[in-house]
């Protein structure tokens, strides 16, 4: 139930974006949140923009239209605007959503993830989804989707993490390159639980650098950090459950960053990741 009232208290603070994934298991919440927001004429559906992500265990072809449509059913909406591959690798199809064997061991699949974009491809061209994009993937890996034959829609954005001490620089120059957009998550660092994330990396929002800088414009280490990235064309997608927090994280449009802070903010980069993704 928290997830269905964070939703509600976001669109009201003026949030359009909402990142969503099946594997959250909160897309009922989500959808309603949106559709009482409708329903109350706060929003119309248009005015919301929100990405669905395929899962792992959904990347032979024949899977991934109905794994759009089962989204689409839990969310009661007719199309997302945005669809995504969530991780450039694939786990064995099935009910299980991390398919282990009796050791304890993941079970992967073999994918040809060009086959994967081209049943994405049939999605947006059916009106399921707007737009399509990937997630997690290096540069060598939208390459291999850039360069092939036949290629009908290029990824229009590339979900990574990105933040002061993982900044993406070479990723970012290639997907500007491409007219891919960078979303990232875990904008702010993580929480600090041990079961996902590497909790040996200091946390991010105790930087001292963060938080002069947020001194002097009065804002908290947390809109330094997001401020900093809209400003360098990243999107920036924080999570919270935190009513004053969402409200907090919102309010970053009315200040701008000198070049010399941008710069003393990019050199805090240790090219570090919180979510290791050790699966």
């Amino acid at each position: 139930g928290s997830c269905l009232e964070s939703v509600k208290i976001a669109i009201d603070a003026g949030y359009r974006h909402i990142d969503g994934a099946f594997v959250y298991y909160n897309e009922h919440e989500v959808g309603q949140a949106i559709r009482e927001k409708i329903a109350e004429g706060k929003i119309k559906r248009e005015d919301i923009f929100y990405c669905g992500k395929l899962w792992n265990t959904c990347h032979p072809p024949e899977l991934v239209r109905p794994t759009l449509e089962k989204t689409l059913k839990i969310l009661q909406l007719d199309y997302v605007d945005l669809y995504i591959i969530e991780l450039p690798m694939a786990f064995k199809p099935g009910d299980a959503i991390y398919p282990r064997d009796e050791n304890g061991k993941m079970i992967y699949h073999e994918t040809d993830l060009c086959a994967t974009w081209e049943a994405m491809e049939a999605c947006k061209d059916a009106g399921l989804a707007k737009s399509i994009g990937v997630s997690n993937f290096n540069r060598r890996q939208l390459e291999m989707i850039l360069n092939k034959p036949g290629l009908k829609y290029k990824p229009v954005s590339n979900q990574v993490e990105c933040h002061p001490y993982f900044t993406q620089p070479k990723l970012l120059e290639f997907c500007r390159q491409h007219d891919i957009v960078i979303v990232g998550y875990s904008p702010l660092g993580t929480s600090r639980d041990e079961t996902w994330v590497n909790v040996s990396s200091p946390p991010l929002l105790k930087d001292p650098v963060l938080n002069a800088i947020g001194k002097k414009y009065n804002k908290t280490a947390a809109q330094i950090a997001l401020r900093f990235n809209v400003q360098r064309g990243v999107v920036v997608i924080p999570k919270s459950f935190n009513p004053q927090r969402i409200r907090e994280n919102f309010q970053i449009f009315d200040f701008s960053l000198t070049e010399k802070e941008m710069k003393e903010i990019e050199a805090l980069n240790k090219n570090v990741r919180y979510v290791e993704l050790l699966m």
